[in-house]
């Protein structure tokens, strides 16, 4: 097609006129016709996307849809595949992928066979240019594609044939960095690392242990046993930044456990021993990388570190060195949003902070039998480096670098991937009571708030995390200082986020109470605030905290019961159990009942609600007409605990006080119920002032004038 007709037709409204097929057909001739701008070839490749994406709906919903993808022959495959070419600028291979992506699905089994006729043809070429776009093509398709890439990649022989090139006499960077792009990308798959293990080891540890000192002496040309090279710049030794890449497969290698072995060992005749780089060794290349600010490979020194920090001893290599912490928190700070660079150095401090999470005994015992049985019959033990005591310490390193105020600003911008790590980070940094406050003042609660409610509902575990340590924050600090004059992230929304925490996980595989305590206790500090806050959260989250008063945990349920005691102090609260309803005589009666439970925090947390509630004339009414109502008032004041016999001499002081009818009918059974000789006790048995004086008070109001005096002898 004349370039004149083409330059005509590729107007859009020109373009809408035809038929899908022909719109299809001239985009990829614009694109085989090469030469334009890249903004010309992003227009290009976006409107060919659109097109496959429009065509795969169709053919989903009508079998007989006729594919554009036919018109797709191996010049066009050849010309779009061509564009994700390490050498195109990266604007155009951004684009060039989402076409790709869009082929693939169209085109299904077909655009399978002609991704693989692509690969092994241009590997069968031979030359370097060719060997380039294979390479390319393989990196950039294995996210999108990984089954279809996988299989290609592991067909029989060419992961042997890959040492080979790269143990040519003439190196050619770009080949090689293509390759190993490969290699890194091929290397998140299992199947696919096991075979790279098995077959590349060895020449990868080659090219990372290249004497660094040779590179000065080494001569540039062109490669003279390769045919149509077209330029490509060849040398006697690797590049540098081929070696960086080379290291960091190799410590994704290492970070991850396999049973492969690197081809030949254990054979006849082999090397007694390969050249090993361990774990340790990459991970201080990496730290050197970083160090001495080698801008063209520190994104592959900090993806090499995130592997390589998976390892106990790394970790506490990494959190010794200030000076590296400092320009990974630099790195973090300057990198842009959602890219690789900004993935790498977040997973490096979600290693160093990460927690091991806590097992019961039989969850210890299984783990010790399987590590038992994978080591042969070895008795594993866990490393003490993971200890909480070590990981408490290197979360406390961390956070002396200044890393939070740098999350919070990625936080806004990040990806959803990275959302999640960032939160993993707070609230392992949370932990440590020592440092909450100050992770409030650094932005972590407003941070913390938005990622909640940012994530959709599917990200469960993260929206959990997200608000056990919001809980964990808002526990150590004063919520008056922490959301004081912030309008755009009042108190009240920090309800929903602690409320969605307060039942247990339902999907998890063992009943973990922690996030619900945490989130019980958060709540009873806000609470503490003013009677909008309580009323918030009566109306956000009162169904599951009474689900917790009868907890079978004495730790819950008393949590749960100082939030009662804190949300009474409002009218809704004294609403929900002085109402004259079933629903609110029953709570009273369970309030009641835990006024004589076994834990004394318990205990002192129903008298303090019952104390607030006994101001209330239908709630005294409630306690006269539930049996024994009285005598549980009685036992409050009977208490070993002098605060409890405060809080239970209070609540006896006010139904004693209580006017009218009632007032006679309570102090008629108080009477029956030994009260008296109980309040004796009671004040005989305090050392405190304000609790002699309450007993007191209430003891006048049972005795007439005459018999008051002499009780108050006696009592002092």
């Amino acid at each position: 097609m004349e370039e004149a007709q083409i330059a005509i037709t590729s107007n859009k409204e020109e373009m809408a006129k035809l038929s899908n097929v022909d719109q299809a057909q001239l985009l990829l001739a614009r694109l085989m016709q090469g030469g334009q701008e890249d903004v010309d070839t992003c227009e290009a490749l976006d409107l060919l996307t659109k097109l496959l994406n429009n065509d795969l709906q169709a053919c989903q919903k009508d079998k007989t849809h006729k594919s554009i993808c036919k018109v797709f022959d191996d010049d066009c495959i050849d010309s779009v595949f061509s564009y994700l070419d390490m050498r195109q600028a990266e604007q155009v291979r951004g684009h060039a992928i989402l076409t790709v992506s869009a082929y693939l699905k169209a085109a299904g089994d077909d655009g399978a066979k002609a991704l693989s006729h692509f690969f092994f043809d241009r590997m069968k070429r031979g030359t370097y240019d060719d060997y380039i776009v294979a390479f390319c093509v393989a990196a950039a398709v294995f996210p999108i594609a990984p089954d279809i890439t996988a299989e290609m990649f592991l067909s029989e022989g060419f992961l042997g044939s890959l040492g080979p090139l790269m143990r040519r006499k003439w190196k050619s960077r770009k080949v090689e960095t293509a390759c190993l792009e490969m290699l890194n990308a091929a290397s998140m798959n299992a199947n696919c690392r096991d075979a790279i293990i098995k077959y590349c080891t060895e020449w990868l540890e080659e090219v990372v242990d290249q004497d660094p000192s040779s590179m000065s002496s080494a001569v540039h040309s062109v490669d003279p046993e390769v045919e149509g090279t077209h330029g490509s710049i060849a040398m006697r030794r690797h590049s540098e930044a081929v070696q960086n890449l080379a290291a960091v497969i190799l410590a994704k290698l290492r970070a991850v456990p396999s049973s492969a072995k690197p081809e030949g060992e254990g054979v006849e005749g082999s090397r007694v021993s390969l050249a090993t780089t361990s774990i340790e060794d990459l991970a201080t290349k990496f730290t050197t990388m970083i160090l001495t600010n080698v801008d063209h490979g520190k994104t592959h020194a900090v993806e090499g570190l995130a592997y390589a920090t998976i390892q106990p001893t790394v970790k506490e290599e990494v959190i010794k060195n200030t000076p590296l912490l400092k320009d990974l928190v630099k790195i973090l700070a300057e990198a842009p949003a959602k890219s690789t660079t900004t993935y790498g150095a977040l997973s490096i401090f979600q290693n160093l902070t990460r927690y091991q999470p806590a097992l019961s005994e039989e969850e210890k015992k299984m783990n010790q039998l399987k590590a038992y049985a994978n080591a042969g019959g070895k008795l594993a033990q866990a490393n003490p480096l993971n200890d909480d005591e070590h990981t408490a310490a290197r979360c406390k390193a961390v956070f002396n670098v200044g890393l939070v105020p740098v999350l919070v600003t990625h936080s806004r911008n990040g990806s959803l991937a990275s959302l999640a790590i960032i939160i993993n980070i707070i609230y392992a940094l949370s932990v440590s009571p020592a440092i909450r406050a100050q992770l409030a003042q650094q932005g972590a609660v407003v941070l913390l708030i938005a990622a909640w409610s940012a994530l959709h509902t599917t990200e469960h575990g993260a929206k959990r995390i997200a608000a056990q340590a919001l809980a964990r924050i808002l526990i150590s600090t004063n919520p008056a200082l922490v959301f004081g004059g912030n309008r755009s992230r009042p108190m009240s929304s920090a309800i929903r986020p602690l409320a969605s925490i307060i039942r247990p996980d339902t999907a998890a595989e063992r009943r973990d109470l922690l996030p619900t305590f945490e989130s019980l206790m958060a709540l009873t500090n806000l609470a503490s605030t003013d009677d909008d806050t309580r009323v918030n959260i009566i109306h956000t989250a009162w169904e599951p905290i009474e689900d917790q008063i009868l907890s079978s945990n004495s730790k819950v349920t008393k949590a749960a019961v100082e939030l009662v005691c804190n949300l009474v102090q409002c009218y809704e609260g004294v609403e929900l159990y002085g109402g004259d309803n079933h629903k609110a005589k029953n709570r009273l009666h369970i309030l009641l009942a835990l006024a004589d439970a076994e834990d004394e925090g318990t205990r002192s947390a129903a008298g303090g609600a019952l104390a607030s509630l006994t101001a209330f004339e239908p709630v005294i009414k409630g306690i006269l007409n539930r049996e024994r109502g009285v005598d549980m008032v009685l036992g409050l004041c009977a208490d070993e605990a002098e605060d409890i016999r405060h809080r239970g001499v209070f609540v006896l002081y006010n139904i004693l006080s209580c006017e009218g009818e009632t007032g006679k009918e309570a102090r008629a059974k108080v009477q029956l119920t030994n009260g008296l000789e109980i309040l004796k006790d009671c004040a005989k048995k305090s050392r405190r002032a304000e609790v002699v004086e309450v007993t007191v008070s209430a003891l006048k109001i049972l005795v007439d004038d005459g018999g008051s005096s002499r009780i108050v002898e006696e009592v002092d």
